[in-house]
């Protein structure tokens, strides 16, 4: 297993020209850190990150990850006709995309992400568009809505990977569901975790333990933290899902499709057909 001072990047996140990061570190890092530090980070990456996969996501497109699979394919939150009306929260919602599509679809959705930066860029495709959707600045782990206010929550590859406190964070997302409402979120799959962030033959090899939970951490030369990334188990998500009273339906592992071939940081065609880079988990209030 390596030690803190080894060389390495996180499995999500993306090579990224920030001044602001001095070195790596792997050690505890709580709520308030993490989102202190996860909002200035996707603050400054926002544009290079929308400018690089605005195309693969879409204006109004439901893209679960990198392997493309779309919620119009998969119907992970229900027949597309049950979407008409429905009261859907999307979390870590980004530039929107997924809120935009729903709101096509005819549900009645609003976006929160904790990065303004983030939501100046829905705005822009609002304009665009024409196609608005409500959003607001927010942290997933304390979201502004009262109890029961939708019938569904979703994100795709949002908060969830940057959250230190896995059932804290579930609970919070099923408080704002009605009974029976569901929850569907994507993140990195976590035997990524062991793998490092090149999607080439080179990065086939495992260089982590699986079991090794330290966030990964890039800070500042005060040795403040400006990224932060965690990392939970399959069996942490399953038991985090069960803490928040909410019951697992279904856990989606999308396979890499022969004709997508975009390399999207560590997710890429080639380890695509041997490990799995996401984990859709589903589950119901």
């Amino acid at each position: 297993m390596p030690d803190d001072t080894t060389p390495q990047t996180a499995p999500w996140a993306e090579p990224h020209d920030d001044p602001a990061v001095a070195r790596v570190s792997r050690r505890p890092a709580g709520p308030a850190e993490s989102a202190r530090a996860n909002r200035g980070w996707w603050d400054r990456a926002a544009d290079d990150y929308q400018a690089e996969h605005g195309g693969f996501l879409q204006d109004s497109g439901f893209v679960w990850g990198p392997e493309g699979l779309t919620e119009a394919d998969a119907g992970l939150l229900g027949p597309r006709a049950a979407l008409r009306g429905a009261r859907i929260l999307e979390i870590g919602c980004g530039a929107a995309q997924c809120a935009r599509w729903l709101a096509a679809q005819g549900a009645r959705v609003v976006g929160v992400d904790i990065a303004l930066a983030q939501l100046r860029h829905s705005h822009r495709i609002d304009a665009r568009t024409g196609a608005g959707v409500p959003v607001a600045q927010a942290d997933a782990q304390l979201l502004p809505f009262a109890d029961a206010s939708f019938d569904l929550a979703c994100s795709s590859f949002g908060a969830f990977p940057f959250l230190p406190d896995a059932p804290a964070a579930l609970t919070e997302a099923a408080r704002v569901l009605r009974p029976g409402g569901r929850l569907v979120f994507s993140v990195t799959h976590p035997v990524r975790w062991m793998f490092p962030d090149d999607p080439t033959e080179a990065g086939m090899a495992v260089v982590q333990s699986y079991f090794d939970r330290r966030p990964y951490i890039e800070e500042d030369e005060q040795g403040r933290a400006v990224y932060v990334e965690h990392h939970h188990t399959l069996g942490d998500w399953t038991a985090a899902i069960t803490a928040a009273g909410l019951r697992l339906t279904a856990l989606t592992e999308p396979e890499w499709p022969k004709e997508n071939r975009t390399v999207w940081g560590g997710w890429g065609p080639h380890r695509g057909r041997y490990v799995p880079g996401t984990a859709i988990f589903t589950a119901e209030k």
